[in-house]
């Protein structure tokens, strides 16, 4: 073989390597890197100091749980191709490695999993539903529940049984219920149907509220007397302890002007005004869940970006971000540990989307540059090659 070609052979076998290499970081191992450093907290909120753990790893008795929120997978008509395709992937690789590393027992997912459920043919419909299963596979060790957003059965005005129904059915649930854990209530609530104007699905919802509301009172009531209370005779038992409350709208709130963070709204939009029903619930409607519940903690989406509130001086709300790149540069997720008295939560942050894109330009761009510096190099070369007989003749 001649030294040019074994030269060039080498130089093609290194590019084809390192090309290798960026792909298989960037699609795979980029997403270890980044949850290799997060973890499951200790209990800090409200348990007692024996409960508390002292090195961060929950114990036997201790619900690891883990809620991300507003996946948004693209729908057959406003959905790109490459973007479903980019985007999908991101988050099957991001979820899929969070399983693997983390094994949480059970998984929330506050709302708008689609982009189009609204409006979605059935068949539309199924094709999505099975791009989610795909997505989102897990091991029978955890538990996925869903819950359902405005994206997946509409604003209130374009919500109906139809979509409703079939969004439970697709995940094998109903959209009000309470989840119960290790001793832990978790509260999923429809607040799509919050809209306080008496329409079927709104007055359903608000039926099962009040009898949930009743029968985790009576719970509560019943643990610190003996004496039962005729109303709650006929009462359903639940663990006595407060629930927790996860929903896909937060409780209402005039903007995100006091949320920070990494993953907190941009600073141009923070202070832009929330239209109650739309961008929060109702402070009819929060109100009333606060009164009836007096929940610990609040977990909600929608407004695809991160914050902390503390309602009434003593009910704390977290919005949970989006987990799709095409929401945001910078998803994450929650990580949380709770037991029937207290709780601990951690952020979980994905790749930036922005990190990625610079490491393929950077490529690109190395990829573009090292013909120029070979050909360089070789015409270097033959004028080197060109000059040296020359000199001899005149030398001589």
């Amino acid at each position: 073989m001649m030294p040019g070609l074994s030269v060039v052979c080498s130089a093609v076998i290194v590019l084809f390597g390192a090309v290798c290499s960026v792909f298989i970081f960037c699609e795979y191992l980029i997403y270890y890197a980044a949850i290799l450093q997060c973890g499951w907290p200790g209990i800090d909120h409200g348990a007692p100091a024996a409960e508390k753990s002292a090195d961060g790893q929950p114990n036997a008795e201790v619900l690891r749980a883990m809620v991300l929120s507003d996946t948004h997978l693209l729908g057959a008509v406003g959905g790109h191709w490459f973007d479903k395709l980019r985007r999908e992937w991101q988050m099957e690789r991001a979820f899929q490695t969070a399983l693997a590393l983390l094994r949480p027992e059970v998984v929330f997912i506050l709302g708008d999993v689609f982009d189009e459920g609204k409006w979605s043919s059935p068949k539309n419909w199924d094709d999505d539903v099975c791009r989610f299963q795909k997505m989102f596979r897990h091991s029978s060790d955890t538990e996925l529940v869903v819950l359902v957003g405005n994206h997946d059965i509409g604003f209130h005005y374009e919500m109906d049984w139809f979509k409703l129904q079939r969004f439970e059915k697709a995940f094998n649930t109903t959209s009000t219920r309470m989840v119960t854990k290790k001793g832990v209530n978790f509260l999923l609530v429809n607040s799509v149907a919050l809209h306080g104007d008496g329409c079927p699905i709104c007055q359903s919802v608000e039926k099962q509220l009040y009898t949930l509301s009743r029968n985790l009172n009576c719970s509560l009531e019943n643990s610190q007397s003996s004496i039962i209370n005729e109303f709650c005779r006929d009462a359903w038992t639940y663990p006595p302890t407060p629930p927790i409350i996860l929903q896909h709208y937060p409780l209402y709130r005039e903007s995100d002007a006091g949320c920070t963070g990494r993953d907190a709204a941009p600073p141009e939009e923070r202070h832009l005004l929330f239209r109650e029903k739309y961008d929060v619930l109702s402070q009819e409607a929060s109100h009333r869940l606060l009164q009836w519940f007096k929940p610990r903690l609040v977990l909600s989406g929608h407004t695809h970006s991160g914050c902390q509130v503390l309602h009434d001086n003593q009910y704390t709300e977290i919005s949970v971000p989006s987990f799709n790149w095409r929401n945001r540069n910078n998803p994450s997720f929650i990580l949380g540990s709770f037991s029937p008295s207290g709780y601990g939560l951690s952020k979980c942050f994905l790749p930036e989307e922005s990190t990625v894109i610079a490491l393929y330009c950077s490529t690109v761009a190395s990829l573009l540059l090292l013909p120029l510096v070979h050909c360089l190099w070789i015409r270097g070369l033959l004028r080197c090659l060109d000059f040296c007989p020359i000199s001899k003749h005149k030398s001589l």
